[in-house]
Parts: structure tokens; sequence; C-alpha cells
């Protein structure tokens, strides 16, 4: 029997978490929450998982208001503490119950703007070679790319990422992008892009959106199906990168989804100028798979991904109306 723990159970990343590993009749898991252990008390990290005695530990948990952490010290003094230290707690107590930690990092760990691939032989000489005529590089940051993060955000990530390291040598950890699925569970939890593009399609006549900044979204069905496949098979600890196929812009990724969904508001592509952030975005993170088998084109995973968030999104909205009651 393998015990598994996952902290941030309620997110949306940590809800499917919990149903993937659930499925299992080999696996004990344990869902915790905010309510259940705040992962920025060290102490209470090393005596809650010291008792629990998990074989695994998932940490699904992250501080993601990038805005807000950039402009207010306060949020970002809260970042640090989650997306930072927190995972060294998890960490050095996962080292002293002899666990395997998995964790979660992004692609804003990245500056936007990666080396470009050249072919093997290339002289730097294009006038006297061929190589690249049939060259197509794969553009992005692998897995062995050098972090250098352009906002704080991206820098309590990478402290995360350097806590883990640093801590434990029995780790998986995962950089993601753009996660889109079922609405989270916790009242305060975060909506994807997605789900605010399509609330305000079906109020807006008209939708600016940002026809810059280049990534991967990710199907986290497809994410956790990825995950557990990796822990499962027992993958050499370390560093993957998982996300689903077809880098785009955020005004790209409308477009494809506003079709699917047959909502009619008109799509303006606009530039980043347009709508000033206090934290800067890379203008382009696309993560490279070079470890695994790669997922789907993210495009292919709207059809269920519709189907799935207007039920859920019904149910989440009752149970909030009814704890408000209360």
């Amino acid at each position: 029997m393998r015990k598994i723990l996952i902290v941030g159970a309620k997110g949306m990343l940590g809800q499917e978490l919990v149903k993937a590993f659930k499925k299992d009749k080999e696996n004990k898991v344990i869902a915790w929450d905010k309510e259940d252990l705040n992962i920025s008390s060290e102490k209470e990290v090393s005596k809650k998982i010291g008792f629990t005695k998990p074989n695994i530990i998932i940490n699904a948990t992250a501080y993601n208001a990038v805005d807000k952490c950039e402009e207010d010290k306060k949020e970002y003094a809260i970042a640090r503490k989650i997306n930072g230290l927190a995972p060294g707690y998890l960490a050095r107590a996962a080292k002293k119950a002899k666990a395997i930690l998995v964790h979660y990092s992004t692609d804003y760990v990245f500056n936007g703007e990666p080396e470009i691939p050249e072919p093997e032989g290339c002289s730097q000489s294009c006038s006297s070679c061929s190589l690249h005529a049939d060259f197509q590089p794969e553009i992005g940051f692998d897995e062995k790319a050098k972090p250098k993060p352009i906002s704080q955000y991206g820098k309590t990530k990478l402290l995360g990422e350097k806590e883990v390291e640093k801590n434990i040598k029995k780790f998986y950890l995962i950089r993601t992008s753009r996660l889109f699925g079922q609405p989270n569970l916790a009242q305060e939890g975060t909506k994807s892009f997605f789900e605010i593009m399509i609330e305000l399609g079906k109020r807006k006549k008209k939708i600016e959106v940002v026809d810059e900044e280049a990534s991967c979204f990710t199907y986290v069905p497809d994410l956790v199906k990825k995950t557990k496949e990796i822990v499962d098979s027992q993958k050499p600890f370390g560093i993957y990168h998982i996300v689903n196929r077809f880098p785009c812009t955020w005004y790209e990724a409308v477009v494809f989804l506003y079709e699917k969904a047959k909502i009619k508001a008109e799509v303006i592509p606009v530039s980043s100028e347009e709508f000033p952030r206090p934290a800067k975005r890379p203008y382009y993170s696309v993560l490279v798979n070079t470890k695994l088998n790669p997922l789907r084109d993210w495009r292919e995973t709207l059809d269920e991904y519709l189907k799935i968030i207007v039920p859920v999104k019904k149910k989440v909205l009752a149970k909030k109306k009814t704890s408000a009651k209360k």
C-alpha cells in the first residue's frame, strides 16, 4: 500500500491528482488543503508529515497572483513563503520521512529569450553550407535551460525549485504553463484564463486580447496523467517539462476557444502595451520536453473541457452560495 499525500487538494490541479491516484487500490490518498496544513510553517509541516509518514508527497499548492506579487510588498512576502520557502520545508520533511517529493513550477522562471539551436556541424557561415535547408529547430526552453526570471513571481518560483533541489535527492520537479481544467473547489481559488474568457465572451460583444507572449496551454487531466506515469514508472528523479503541444499567444488561444464554445463575441488582437501590467511576462516561454512522450495538442482537449466546465461551474457556485448563507 502506497501512502500518497496531496497538498493543495482543492485546487484545479490538486483535485485531479486526488481523483487519479485514488483510482488505484494500492494507493491510500491523503488530501490536504490549507485548513489541514499551513505550508508556510516549517514546524507544522515537519510535525504533521512526520506523523503521517507518506511514501509520496505531491505539492499542488501555489501563489499565482503575478501582478499583486509585483506591486505589493506584502503580497510578495506571501508568494515567497508559499512558492519559495514552503517547497523547502516539504522537501526536508519528505527526506526525513524517506518519501518522494513531486513539485510543480512554471515557464515564468525563464526570461522569454531562448537560445536558437543550430544544426550539428554548423560553422556559422551560411554561405558555405546547406545544413539549415531542412533544419527545423524546436525553439524554447528545455529541462537543462538556465532559469532567469524577469518578475517577482518568477523569482519566487525559482527559489522554490532551488529549495527542492537543495534539500532532497528523490524529487520530480515538473514545470508546466497556462493550466486549464475543472474550476477550483476552494472558495478563494483563482480562475483559469479560459474560465475568465468564457465568462467575458458571454457578456460582451467585443473582447480585446493580447496577441503576444507565446507559450503552451496545459490541460490539467493530461498533466495529471503524465505526472502519474512518471511516479508509477519510477522515472529518474529530476526536472521534467509537461505541457500540451501547439504554442500560441493569448489571442490565438481565445479564437480557438470561442470557435469550439460557439461564442460569438469578436476577438480583437492587441499589443501588450495596450494592457500595461505591473509584472513583466516572458515574450516567448515555450517549454520543450525532451524526456517524455509528448502530450496531445491542447486544442484537441477543448471538446472534453467544455463538457465538464459548465456543470462543474454550477456545482461550485451553488456550494459557495450555501456556504455564504451559513
